[in-house]
């Protein structure tokens, strides 16, 4: 045997699929990791549904997920109060109705009630993703869209900009250039 051909441990090529594994003598193959790019709407949730998860172990007691409800649902989205960026008058702010305000006042940031809602929407989803059944998912309870509501408004009138639904349009159906000038033609022969 040419001894250029015997590799020797320390000389020995890197391993792709080394891992934590081998250094401690085991001596299984791992798979390679295959890494998907996740959407942005995916990431998010995924994001949102861990921030959750840490809100409930962080509880005194912590609430395991099976033990959620709706309360602590609500009690999430008011604890995410405090890392608002939207600045909502109160009823004695000399600007409360005024959509802009010509200097600072002391009222408090909130969570915009858009960002709210999109967060439900999203942890909705999670949840039911995550083995949740939609009969007793937290996120779609009643309690959870009148709150949502309630912020739509609240927010609204401190804005002084109502929140109106807005009407769908009614696509007419258009013709075809092509039609149009098809049918000219034929008339003009």
């Amino acid at each position: 045997m040419n001894s250029s051909t015997i590799i020797m441990s320390s000389e020995r090529p890197p391993d792709p699929v080394e891992g934590s594994s081998r250094s401690t003598g085991e001596n299984h193959l791992q798979k390679p990791q295959t890494t998907t790019t996740l959407s942005r709407y995916e990431s998010q949730k995924r994001r949102d549904w861990n921030t959750f998860g840490q809100y409930l172990k962080n509880q005194r007691p912590p609430v395991s997920l099976s033990q959620c409800n709706c309360n602590h649902v609500l009690e999430f989205l008011r604890y995410l109060d405090q890392f608002g960026k939207t600045k909502v008058h109160l009823h004695g702010c000399v600007f409360f109705g005024q959509p802009d305000p010509p200097a600072p006042c002391a009222c408090p940031l909130r969570q915009a009630w858009g960002s709210l809602d999109a967060l439900i929407g999203r942890l909705r989803a999670a949840y039911e993703e995550n083995g949740g059944s939609s009969e007793t998912n937290p996120f779609g309870n009643g309690a959870i869209r009148v709150y949502l509501r309630e912020v739509k408004e609240v927010q609204a009138k401190a804005r002084g900009i109502p929140y109106k639904k807005k009407k769908k349009k009614k696509n007419p159906i258009k013709v075809h250039d092509d039609h149009n000038q098809l049918k000219h033609f034929k008339q003009s022969t």
